[in-house]
């Protein structure tokens, strides 16, 4: 539907009208940079390294059996840092082929570019998911270590604000239509969702 249903017109109209829309050009292209690898990597590498720094430091969760998970195996607290790494390098493992398939055409910006696949958008689904993982590990720690749910919850409403950003930014500028973008979010919460699992199933932890 994306690419030739009955919303691409729509969505076209509402892409137009917020490429005119008041927002500053150069906060807009700031907002839509936020997505690029080179500014989302070393963001998550961070969270990454403090996540394992912070491991390290904290006594094992279960006091009965230290280093080990309520299953009774050993506790892998190398698991979701890790794991965030790997659902960041699946993105465009999963972006490209979608392009590719439905070969959506550009914002009128984007004419005569290299491709013509723009569902869904790989910075918005990059920035989701460097983010929104980088989030998740720090809430995982906060929560570990006993702190309240105002910390969490004001990363969760961080991250949302900001992808929030990222997206009015790349349909500001041109460089993707609405739905391009509302596309690159739901393939960010299939892998944000799996990497939640796959800690609470297998590094000892609860899902984040």
């Amino acid at each position: 539907m994306a690419g030739h249903g009955p919303l691409r017109a729509l969505d076209e109209r509402i892409g137009r009208g917020v490429a005119a829309s008041a927002v500053p050009a150069r906060l807009a292209e700031f907002l839509a940079d936020l997505g690029n690898t080179t500014v989302a990597l070393p963001v998550l590498l961070v969270a990454v390294v403090g996540t394992l720094w912070a491991s390290r430091r904290r006594p094992a969760e279960r006091e009965d059996a230290p280093g080990e998970t309520a299953h009774g195996g050993p506790e892998r607290r190398w698991l979701p840092p890790l794991g965030a790494l790997v659902v960041l390098a699946a993105v465009p493992a999963l972006v490209v082929p979608f392009k590719l398939w439905l070969a959506r055409p550009g914002p009128p910006r984007m004419a005569g570019g290299a491709h013509d696949g723009f569902y869904p958008s790989g910075h918005g689904a990059t920035a989701a998911v460097a983010y929104g993982v980088a989030a998740l590990l720090l809430a995982r720690c906060h929560r570990r270590a006993g702190r309240g749910a105002g910390a969490r919850w004001g990363l969760a409403a961080g991250v949302v604000l900001l992808n929030a950003g990222v997206g009015t930014g790349l349909v500001r500028q041109g460089y993707h239509w609405p739905l391009d973008v509302l596309g690159s979010w739901c393939l960010a919460g299939v892998l944000l969702a799996s990497w939640s699992g796959m800690c609470g199933r297998w590094s000892g932890g609860r899902p984040a």
